[in-house]
């Protein structure tokens, strides 16, 4: 069981943090055209909102998906950019609102299509849930749990599977039949 590789343990988490990425860095663009957006509720219209606060987050989430699942040594090192890009997700817009109050990095107001399915207040907290703070939050337990995983595994192998190394096995009860 020690000896399982990281990548194998880590494949699904890896995975799912590679898919999150892609939704954060993605959904600004492509969301207006299922009523699901913040202003402007154009499909691929560019801002430094969604640069700083979707794309940018989006992406490093992305890479550290792609590094849980490349290899052992990488999981690590994929694991904290992970957690760092869905921490922004929770917390970039008001960090954003303190650093440049009135510029041009917020998240925008969010959009309520007319006809939706849900109410738009509903709409409204859905937005936020799933564009910002419940993305976040997902993918900050994913990338904690990849880097977990990684820190387990390299204190395992160096506690059990470090090459020139012997184990002794005693025998507490004498010889067994």
């Amino acid at each position: 069981m020690i000896s399982q590789p990281v990548a194998g343990r880590g494949r699904v988490s890896g995975a799912l943090l590679v898919l999150l990425g892609a939704w954060g860095a993605l959904i600004p663009f492509v969301g207006p055209y299922f009523g699901y957006a913040y202003a402007p509720d154009r499909a691929w219209a560019y801002t430094s909102g969604r640069l700083v606060l979707s794309v940018l987050p989006g992406a490093a989430v992305f890479l550290g998906g792609l590094l849980v699942l490349a290899s052992d040594g990488a999981a690590a090192i994929g694991g904290f950019f992970a957690a760092a890009g869905g921490a922004w997700f929770v917390v970039g817009a008001e960090v954003m609102a303190v650093a440049a109050p009135g510029g041009p990095y917020g998240p925008g107001s969010p959009v309520v299509a007319s006809g939706p399915a849900f109410a738009p207040a509903t709409m409204r907290v859905l937005e936020h849930v799933g564009f910002y703070s419940g993305l976040g939050v997902v993918i900050v337990f994913l990338g904690a749990l990849a880097l977990g995983k990684a820190a387990v595994a390299r204190l395992a192998g160096g506690r059990y599977g470090a090459p020139g190394t012997t184990v002794i096995e005693e025998r507490q009860y004498g010889q067994t039949y």
